[in-house]
């Protein structure tokens, strides 16, 4: 606790940083959302005996979300498979479970209006599955010519389900790493390769913009640390929680998160 001081300011920052960016409805709900997701880790690494710190929020004006997200930092050994698959799942699970209402509700909130009407500045946001699934549910079918002006509930919901899908890449010490792991032992190394060489694919063929992510994944997306017991499996519960988490992963990515930004990008090139 003696620098509490880091995380209220950190915290301060993304305050404003996100109040920039939505207003005051958009930075409270996804500082709630990140909040939940960072203290479902907390939690759970203190009932298994880690350490851990409070949750670092990162601001970032510049960022069409108002925020990097947050993260908590964990030091001690982890004790086993189960451990570690709760840890990893708890955030997701939580910021998923909170995401998912409040994209229901700022649907129910948003307006159509012709895309001849958006301006330059206005921001164009790729529909994760879950979205093309509950869109016709609350707003029914839009037509052709219209597009969705987010309330500011449904932007902070889509950026809750954005960071959730990133988190549950299964790819190192993401937490979504953390499940492979957790469920496959020393074998999840091959599924980080193939989660590597899809969104290597997803880099190349659709959307440049994850280049920076690739690189990061590719240098440090293979390794995982072992648990002191790495041989008793999980729990059937926990097996069947798990593929729902990758489900979850499914339903909430991205593959082309802002087509726009990529396109005026192009275009400076031309």
């Amino acid at each position: 606790m003696r620098r509490l001081w880091i995380h209220i300011l950190l915290f301060v920052l993304t305050v404003a940083s996100t109040l920039i960016v939505g207003g005051p409805a958009y930075s409270v709900t996804i500082i709630l959302i990140l909040l939940g997701h960072e203290m479902g880790h907390y939690f759970m690494s203190r009932k298994y005996g880690m350490a851990a710190t409070l949750p670092f929020f990162l601001p970032f004006p510049f960022s069409p979300f108002g925020t990097l997200g947050a993260v908590i930092r964990m030091h001690g050994a982890l004790s086993s498979r189960k451990a570690i698959f709760d840890t990893g799942v708890a955030g997701p699970l939580i910021s998923f479970c909170l995401s998912v209402p409040t994209v229901a509700i700022g649907l129910k909130l948003s307006k159509l209006a012709p895309a001849t009407h958006l301006t330059q500045d206005a921001i164009v946001f790729g529909m994760p599955v879950l979205l093309r699934i509950i869109v016709p549910l609350i707003m029914g079918e839009i037509p052709e010519g219209y597009m969705i002006e987010f309330h500011p509930f449904a932007f902070a919901g889509w950026v809750g389900l954005f960071v959730t899908a990133l988190n549950l890449l299964p790819i190192g010490q993401l937490d979504g790493g953390h499940v492979a792991y957790a469920l496959f032992g020393q074998r999840s190394r091959g599924i980080f390769l193939i989660a590597i060489t899809v969104m290597a694919f997803i880099t190349v063929f659709i959307y440049p913009g994850w280049l920076l992510l690739l690189i990061l994944m590719i240098l440090f997306g293979l390794r995982h640390p072992v648990p002191l017991d790495d041989r008793t499996p999980l729990d059937r519960t926990r097996r069947v929680i798990g593929a729902l988490t990758f489900l979850i992963l499914f339903l909430s990515f991205t593959p082309d998160p802002l087509p726009g930004a990529i396109n005026d990008l192009k275009q400076l090139f031309q």
